[in-house]
Formats: C-alpha cells, sequence, structure tokens
C-alpha cells in the first residue's frame, strides 16, 4: 500500500513528467506514512518481496475500514451500491450527480476518483473516464499496464510453476528498458514482477500494431564474461554447472535451446557451443505472443491528460469544481505501493482543495 522508496522516473506518463512528479511528491512518502500509522494507527511493515510497506495485520481490508471510519468522523456520508451513472454542470453553477435509479444529487464540488479498466471483476469499468471524455477532456489512449504476458504456442509451458529472480530487457528499435525481480512461468506465460514491470512496452507496441519488442532474460545476477569465465574453469558436466544455479528444470530447457548435451563435460565445451550456452544464460529470448489484459492487469495506462487539471489543486482546467485523481490521470508506476502512493497524493490534494471551495 506504500513503496519503501519513491523514485518518480519510474512513473510512466505521456503527459508532461515534470507535472507528474509535482503531483506525485506533494503529499511526501514519510507524512503518507505517518498518516496511516498515526491517524489511523495502522502500524507497516516492509514486504521484503515486493519493496512495499503493508499493514502489520497483512490485511488489506483494515486499509479500507481505517479511511472509511476515518471519513465518517469527520462527516462523510457514505452509500454503498450508489452507481453513479452521469455527471453533468447544472444552470446553479454546481454540478447533477445522477444515480442509477434514484435520481439525482446536486453537489458544488465532485471528485472523480473512480479507477481506471484494470480488474473488471472488481467494478472497475472505466465510468469515470467516460464521463471525463464527455465533458471534453482528453484521454491519452488506455492500455492494461502490469500485466503478465502470453505465447501461444508456449514453448516453456512445462515449466509452469517454475519462479526465480531475473532481470529482463524489453528492447523496441534502440529503445531498452531492464526490470529486475521476480519471475514466474505460467501455463499461458510469464509473470511476476520482473514481467509486470515491463509489460506496458509490449502492450503499446502490440496495440498500435509495431514490431512486438524482443524479451530478454539473464537467470542470475553472473553477467556473460562471469559465465564464460565460470564455463572455462569449472570441472564437471554441462547440466551440473547449470543446475548449480538455477531449477532443474528450466537449466534442462536452456541445455536443449543452446544445443548442448547435458551429459557434456565442461572441458569438452567447444567454442561454438559454450558461447550458446554463454547466450541462453544471459540474454535468452522469451517469445511472447499477448498479455492477459485488463483482467489480470494491476493498473491502467493512459488517461485523463494532465495538462488539463491543476497541478496544485487537480481541478479540471475545463470545469471548475470537478475534481480528477488517482487511476483515472494518465500516470502509472511499477508494482510495489508506487499506485497507491500515487492515489493517496493526488486523492488527499483534490479533497482538500474541494473542502476549501466549498467553505
Amino acid at each position: 500500500m506504500l513503496p519503501s522508496e519513491l523514485d518518480p522516473a519510474r512513473f510512466v506518463t505521456e503527459s508532461s513528467p515534470n507535472t507528474m512528479r509535482k503531483l506525485l511528491l506533494a503529499w511526501p512518502l514519510a507524512e503518507q506514512r505517518r498518516f496511516f500509522e498515526e491517524d489511523l494507527a495502522l502500524p507497516l511493515a516492509l514486504e521484503e518481496e515486493t519493496g512495499k510497506l503493508f499493514p502489520v495485520s497483512n490485511r488489506a481490508r483494515d486499509v479500507r475500514d481505517g479511511l472509511v471510519a476515518a471519513a465518517r468522523r469527520r462527516g462523510a456520508e457514505v452509500r454503498f451500491n450508489a452507481r453513479v451513472t452521469a455527471l453533468e454542470p447544472d444552470a446553479r453553477g454546481g454540478w447533477a450527480v445522477g444515480l442509477e435509479g434514484a435520481g439525482s444529487i446536486r453537489a458544488s464540488r465532485v471528485i472523480v476518483a473512480t479507477g481506471g479498466l484494470s480488474v473488471p471483476a472488481t467494478g472497475s469499468d472505466g465510468a469515470g473516464l467516460s464521463m471525463a471524455r464527455r465533458l471534453g477532456h482528453t484521454i491519452h489512449e488506455t492500455y492494461p499496464a502490469l500485466t503478465p504476458l502470453t505465447a501461444s504456442p508456449h514453448r516453456y509451458a512445462a515449466l509452469s510453476g517454475i519462479s526465480l529472480p531475473v532481470a529482463l530487457e524489453a528492447a523496441e528499435g534502440k529503445r531498452r528498458l531492464t526490470t529486475r525481480g521476480g519471475f514466474l512461468f505460467t501455463h499461458k506465460g510469464y509473470s511476476g514482477p520482473s514481467v509486470l514491470n515491463l509489460s506496458h512496452v509490449c502492450v503499446r507496441a502490440r496495440n498500435r500494431g509495431a514490431p512486438l519488442p524482443r524479451v530478454s532474460a539473464r537467470w542470475t545476477a553472473r553477467e556473460a564474461d562471469a559465465w564464460d569465465a565460470a564455463l572455462r574453469a569449472q570441472e564437471g558436466t554441462a547440466a551440473g554447472a547449470l543446475r548449480g544455479q538455477l531449477p532443474a528444470r528450466l537449466a534442462e530447457a536452456l541445455l536443449e535451446d543452446a544445443g548442448v548435451a547435458p551429459e557434456t563435460a565442461l572441458a569438452q565445451l567447444k567454442r561454438e557451443e559454450r558461447q550458446r550456452l554463454v547466450q541462453a544464460l544471459t540474454r535468452h529470448p522469451l517469445p511472447w505472443t499477448g498479455d492477459e489484459g485488463y483482467t489480470k492487469a494491476e493498473v491502467t495506462g493512459g488517461g485523463v491528460s494532465l495538462a488539463e487539471i491543476d497541478p496544485r489543486t487537480l481541478e479540471s482546467k475545463l470545469h471548475p469544481g470537478l475534481y480528477l485523481c488517482g487511476e483515472i490521470l494518465d500516470a502509472f508506476g511499477p508494482i510495489g505501493g508506487y499506485n497507491f502512493c500515487w492515489a493517496w497524493s493526488t486523492g488527499r490534494a483534490a479533497g482538500l482543495a474541494a473542502a476549501a471551495a466549498s467553505i
């Protein structure tokens, strides 16, 4: 729910990076942590695998309950099962908020914090994006981000369930994006933090009909020179050298891809065989053909242009009294609490500004 460290350079936006940075850092990370731990009495602990701070109770619902309780203590009225179907400015300078089967509510200020299109099973249907578009806002093309990649046919389906830390590279022309972290072979393709954090490069290229970016893996911390030296210096077989560093099934698959018999003695490796093996270990191509879309995406890429909101208040530059925040905006970060941080920071700014304007 919060990152342990925050690097604005890791966010992705088609809008101004400087505007995005201002929005993100408006509520410093240390202050966010104090709010949850002191104001909401939710002690946080570091999750080593993801690098994020999460409630010590290990229950996400504690965050939800704490926020709802805090809002109610300050006089907020919470309505459940009330679907907003329309949002229109009214003749008196306020807003008419249409509710499904329940007429409408008049409001002097409205904050749209509806999320994007990701994980539709939770109710994320893009309604807020549609409302913003109808009101004239520019919507940068939306797409599933932080989503698993798929392969059909899946060359490595037999490796499903194997996980390990890796370094991945997605190459699109001269552009390169490198990610590091957990990697998981799935029955459909590939997942894990390292995959999710570069999936947007693949998704965007595929959506626009460009050549699919090449994705390659370095399976251990060793670079090519280190592996070459190790294969020259070690004794034993090729299989033994790889199994000492990798899961056995993955080692066997890499040997097969490199065209090296598992029982080959390292001392007998031909130069070409050693080069192919080093390539398989440090720049191994991961064939992919698609992605799992919004169903599995952690967040939605694209959204309302940041140029059309006030970076101090999150108020729309097109419509006074309308505030936009969170995932509906054109920015997202890597996994590990970054996107919660964006939601907290922009949501707080919008809430404070709307409340101040209503006094």
